[in-house]
């Protein structure tokens, strides 16, 4: 199973059973404005708006946002106040996953990784994009370009397994995922190719499960099956990924940029490794990617 675009997943979240979003610092108008957004796709969403009440208030009523179905609002003194109450709500299982409003990231990753609310795995928490692209046949996931700087091995190893749970959550039973680097070959000066040839390896002996890995793989040859044929290489990845695990944060940051401001294409974005799904998008985002972030995290809450 793969998704071809955002509309597919947008169609699957309307049939999903209700799911309880709650948002840290939610009197921002671009927050706000995704939540009347997956409302009008008919989402099954609920939300819990935690933060400035009077504020909050004003923007719904200026959106023109029916405040008495399915919404809940929860007064907090400050934006790290309201971060540490979205999270208990989570915690406490009255909210089935978490988005961040007018809050900084530092503040409310720290809320999250707080020991007392249980939301800790053991995992390092990492950013999966997925984009839909208008001259690709599916929708593409790429992970880490918004989190973890240059990642260690054992972090590359974490950070794709909590990718891998993601997509099976989502229904993709056995996701392929290609670990990237400049070339296809293992080349000794070039790290990445190391780690691409010893996490295919874990894949094999059992140590990473749920997934098909393959690596190293350059682009081209992990996404696209004719030029994979043309240099020779076989498998059940090569031009088939799902999963692209980039080297550092550097070259994913320009990947996905590269998606939506040459390409056309729309990017979601969340941030895994916690208990539930972790929506956690920018200012500058459009309404329709952070109402398809919600949708993704939806899905995988499950």
């Amino acid at each position: 199973m793969s998704f071809s675009d955002f509309s597919e997943i947008i169609s699957k979240a309307r049939n999903m059973g209700k799911k309880r979003l709650s948002i840290a610092s939610a009197e921002d108008k671009h927050v706000l404005e995704a939540v009347k957004s997956a409302k009008e796709e008919g989402l099954n969403l609920e939300f819990t708006l935690i933060g400035d009440k009077e504020k909050i208030q004003s923007l719904l009523k200026e959106l023109a946002i029916d405040s008495s179905k399915g919404i809940n609002i929860i007064s907090a003194s400050s934006s790290r106040k309201a971060a540490e109450c979205a999270v208990k709500e989570v915690s406490q299982g009255r909210a089935d996953f978490l988005m961040k409003g007018l809050v900084s990231t530092k503040d409310f990753l720290k809320e999250v990784l707080h020991e007392e609310y249980g939301l800790r795995t053991g995992r390092v928490l990492s950013h999966l994009g997925a984009f839909d692209i208008p001259s690709y046949p599916r929708i593409l996931f790429m992970t880490d370009g918004g989190i973890n700087p240059k990642p260690s091995f054992s972090e590359k190893q974490q950070i794709l397994e909590n990718s891998i749970d993601f997509l099976k959550a989502l229904g993709i039973k056995e996701p392929k995922a290609a670990v990237l680097a400049a070339v296809e070959t293992v080349n000794p000066k070039m790290e990445e190719t190391l780690d691409g040839a010893k996490l295919s390896k874990m894949q094999d002996r059992g140590q990473i499960k749920g997934a098909l890995v393959d690596g190293p793989l350059a682009l081209d040859n992990a996404i696209d099956e004719q030029a994979a044929e043309h240099k020779g290489i076989t498998g059940p990845v090569a031009g088939k990924a799902d999963i692209l695990l980039v080297p550092d944060i550097v070259s994913g940051n320009i990947f996905g940029k590269s998606i939506t401001f040459l390409s056309g294409g729309t990017m979601a974005g969340i941030v895994l490794g916690a208990k539930v799904p972790v929506v956690l998008t920018s200012r500058a985002d459009s309404v329709r990617t952070k109402m398809i972030s919600m949708a993704l995290s939806a899905l995988a809450s499950n």
